[in-house]
């Protein structure tokens, strides 16, 4: 009952702390790495979204973006608006215009004006110290909001640039509302969103957030992806302005001396810029690909129970069989998650395959100790009837079951026991006949396992054995008569010792005979005999009965498979008990060609 149980304790602890992790997500760094190799994958950027950049090419030509007058951008405005039929739906900048400082101020101003389509940004000003809201929700309050200067404002768009980077500084989220002093201000992206929807005539999709009131960015392209221009080129003219037709224009830093440029998810050792984030946050909108943090306590029950399931198979199946269950168990559990998150709800992922290839080790380890001790039990209880080279094979193999049950085989059985026994033991001292008996069953045996017998029983003075069983033995018909032979010439010598101590003489009878028999363990779960059973083996202990004292007899059966390779005496046919008919019996009086 307890092995029985034992499998039941270990799934039911995978399950909880499968539970407990993906709820908590105590290992947050590791599940962000599996999460971003997962659900940042490319998903293919858009052709009408370009950027064009402030590059090292571009500040080679025109100084430190500190020193530019604002007509630099101004006139940036009216060359992608030159053609009406070719201009941009909207261009926006990722440029912070706080505060007045030359006559190109106005010019800005007018371009942005007149065309209407110009989006920039602005900054919000965050406290240092997180607050809890009403839910119970830790935040950090804004307490201020950088906007560009008042003349610009009246006549663009603006949207805050702040973006949500994780503990570990990576940017995957935003916040794409916040408010402050009574006014709510969408993010960057939003707002250029919504001015494209209102130029385009379509409606603005909403985008759900958590209770933190973020929203996870699917990227769409890694750094670099987008297409890039340089600004000084546009300027310069060296770009036909009509390659931006109803395009969405992003303006930004594009140099890393401008440190405007952030550890992504899909990055790897790059970083992208900020533009190209706002550029990806812009394709998230446009097609409703946001994602938000899934509730963590269906994920935990759903995989804390498969956990449990799978430990349980693997605590039944072969190492094969739980190799290609931990495979696919992972392999569906990835799978599900993407196309999850890809639906809206992301998910941690490392937990339940970190938790299901644990349980496959520790399973593949007890499963093994398992068969080993399993192996060791069936190796103690042959060891002692079994020849030591049978019982070598046994631990080679390793496949050998003890279980109730046999099956049919062609083997050789023999019986031999003490003449006179009884009569010795009367006029002898109790200590006397024991230590006659173990010297007799001490050649039996030797001579049974030189032979590459299997020792089946001892009963009382006589000893039985089998060969060719439980596994094939060669040639097992010559080496039960060779083993016969061993038997009956050891006991001379045995003779003489016993007439010499005990003044007793000793001998011993042989019956062999072959043929069909049932072999293997007989018996009950709690008690089991591992024996042969059958005419064969009846026949063989009647020859015994009826051979006298130094004599093997053997069945004609197995003179007839062993002719050319002894010598016999004919006896000729006995009744034996227990048959109807009698039996044609030989005694072997030489083996040809044996040392």
């Amino acid at each position: 009952m307890k092995n029985k149980l034992l499998p039941v304790i270990e799934a039911l602890i995978v399950g909880i702390l499968v539970f407990l992790l993906t709820k908590s997500n105590l290992f947050s760094p590791l599940d962000y790495i599996a999460r971003d190799r997962l659900y940042q994958v490319p998903r293919g950027i858009r052709s009408d979204i370009k950027i064009i950049g402030i590059d090292a090419k571009t500040l080679e030509e025109y100084g430190p973006i500190q020193t530019w007058s604002r007509d630099v951008y101004a006139d940036l405005i009216n060359t992608l608006n030159v053609d009406e039929n070719t201009r941009p739906y909207v261009i926006g900048f990722d440029i912070q215009f706080s505060g007045e400082i030359d006559e190109g101020d106005q010019a800005l101003v007018e371009a942005a004006e007149e065309y209407g389509n110009v989006v920039v940004v602005s900054q919000l000003i965050y406290s240092r110290k997180w607050e809890t809201n009403e839910e119970g929700i830790m935040y950090y309050p804004v307490e201020g909001i950088v906007l560009p200067y008042d003349e610009l404002l009246n006549v663009t768009s603006t949207g805050y640039s702040n973006v949500s980077p994780d503990s570990d500084g990576t940017i995957r989220r935003i916040i794409p509302a916040e408010t402050y002093d009574g006014i709510t201000y969408q993010t960057f992206a939003k707002v250029m969103y919504d001015k494209y929807c209102s130029i385009i005539g379509t409606t603005p999709t909403k985008v759900p957030t958590d209770i933190t009131g973020r929203s996870i960015i699917n990227y769409s392209g890694k750094p670099g992806d987008y297409e890039y221009i340089s600004l000084s080129d546009v300027l310069d003219g060296k770009i036909d302005p009509r390659i931006f037709a109803d395009s969405i224009v992003f303006v930004g830093a594009y140099a890393p001396s401008m440190q405007d440029d952030f550890i992504v998810p899909n990055g790897g050792s790059s970083q992208m810029y900020g533009v190209e984030i706002h550029a990806n946050i812009f394709q998230s909108y446009m097609q409703g690909r946001f994602a938000l943090n899934g509730d963590p306590y269906i994920l935990s029950l759903i995989t804390a129970l498969l956990s449990m399931l799978i430990h349980l198979l693997f605590r039944k199946l072969k190492p094969w069989q739980s190799v290609l269950l931990l495979v696919a168990s992972i392999g569906i559990e990835i799978a599900a998650l993407v196309s999850i998150n890809n639906s809206g709800y992301s998910y941690s992922v490392i937990y339940f395959p970190l938790l299901i290839f644990l349980s496959f080790i520790y399973s593949l380890g007890i499963n093994y100790l398992s068969e080993v001790r399993k192996k060791k039990k069936v190796l103690s209880a042959f060891q002692k009837y079994v020849a030591p080279q049978i019982v070598e094979e046994i631990a080679k193999k390793g496949d050998f079951e003890i279980k109730v049950g046999g099956e049919n085989r062609d083997i050789a059985v023999l019986f031999v026991d003490i003449r006179g026994f009884t009569t010795m033991s009367e006029a002898l001292e109790p200590e006397q006949v024991v230590e006659i008996l173990n010297e007799y069953l001490t050649l039996t045996t030797k001579s049974i396992f030189d032979n590459s017998g299997t020792l089946d029983k001892f009963v009382g003075d006589a000893t039985m054995a089998v060969f060719n069983s439980p596994f094939d033995l060669e040639d097992y018909e010559y080496k039960a008569v060779c083993a016969a032979m061993d038997i009956v010439n050891g006991g001379e010598a045995l003779n003489d010792k016993f007439i010499e101590r005990f003044g007793r003489s000793v001998g011993f009878g042989v019956g062999v005979n072959v043929g069909p028999a049932v072999v293997g363990n007989i018996g009950c779960e709690f008690r089991m005999d591992f024996t042969a059973i059958g005419d064969t083996v009846n026949t063989a202990a009647r020859l015994e009965a009826n051979a006298k004292r130094g004599q093997i007899l053997i069945s004609d059966a197995l003179y007839e498979r062993l002719k050319d390779r002894i010598e016999v005496k004919d006896v000729g046919e006995i009744p034996l008990k227990g048959k109807t008919k009698g039996v044609f019996v030989y005694e072997v009086t030489k083996i040809i060609g044996r040392d």
